[in-house]
C-alpha cells in the first residue's frame, strides 16, 4: 500500500480519527457527512483516496512504498492526493472545524481503506453509496462494492452515505441494468 500524506502528520498523530474514502466525483457530500461524525466524536478526519490503477512493488523501512501505474502512459513518480480535489474538500471542510489529513494510497480501495483504518485505529470508515449509471455498475461488477467488501472483510463499522436515494416507487440502480 503506497501512501502519501500531504499535511505532514505521521500516522501516530491520526490515531482514532474517522477515515473517509474519497472518490473525486462524489467526494463533497461524503466528506461533509464524515466531518460531522468526526466533530461529534471530537476527533479528526483522514480523507483517504485510493488509486486502484497502481501496483505497489517495494516498501522501505521508513514506510515509503514504491509503486508503478498499471498503464505505463500514466507514469508519475509518487502517489499524491490530487491537489484540485484537496482544494475542493477544504472548501467543504471550512464549515466543520475538524482537524483534517489528506492521504493517497494505491491498490484495492477496500483493502487500502481497511488497512489504513486499522493502522490509525479509526472508530469507523465512511464511504459513499455506489455510483449510478453504467460506469459505476461496470466497476462494481468487476471489483465489487467497496462498502460491501469493507463490511465483510474487516472489523470496523462502515457508514455508507447515500448519494442518490431512490424512492420506493422506482427501481434500484442495479435492477434496471440486468
Amino acid at each position: 500500500m503506497a501512501r502519501s500524506g500531504d499535511v505532514g502528520r505521521p500516522e501516530e498523530e491520526l490515531h482514532g480519527w474517522v477515515v473517509v474514502g474519497v472518490v473525486p466525483a462524489t467526494a463533497e457530500p461524503v466528506v461533509a457527512r464524515a466531518a460531522e461524525f468526526a466533530r461529534r466524536f471530537g476527533t479528526g478526519l483522514a480523507c483517504v483516496a485510493v488509486e486502484p490503477d497502481r501496483m505497489a512493488f517495494a516498501e522501505s523501512i521508513d514506510g515509503t512504498v514504491l509503486s508503478y501505474p498499471i498503464d505505463p502512459d500514466s507514469w508519475a513518480d509518487e502517489v499524491v492526493f490530487e491537489p484540485d480535489l484537496r482544494e475542493r474538500l477544504l472548501v467543504v471542510l471550512a464549515d466543520h472545524d475538524v482537524p483534517t489529513a489528506f492521504v493517497a494510497l494505491t491498490g484495492d480501495p477496500a483493502t487500502g481503506l481497511a488497512t489504513f483504518a486499522e493502522t490509525v485505529d479509526a472508530p469507523m470508515i465512511v464511504v459513499g453509496s455506489r455510483e449510478a449509471g453504467l460506469r459505476g455498475s461496470l466497476r462494481e461488477f468487476f471489483a465489487g462494492s467497496v462498502a460491501l467488501h469493507l463490511s465483510h472483510r474487516q472489523k470496523r463499522p462502515v457508514v455508507v452515505v447515500p448519494l442518490a436515494p431512490v424512492p420506493r416507487s422506482q427501481v434500484l440502480p442495479w435492477e434496471d441494468e440486468l
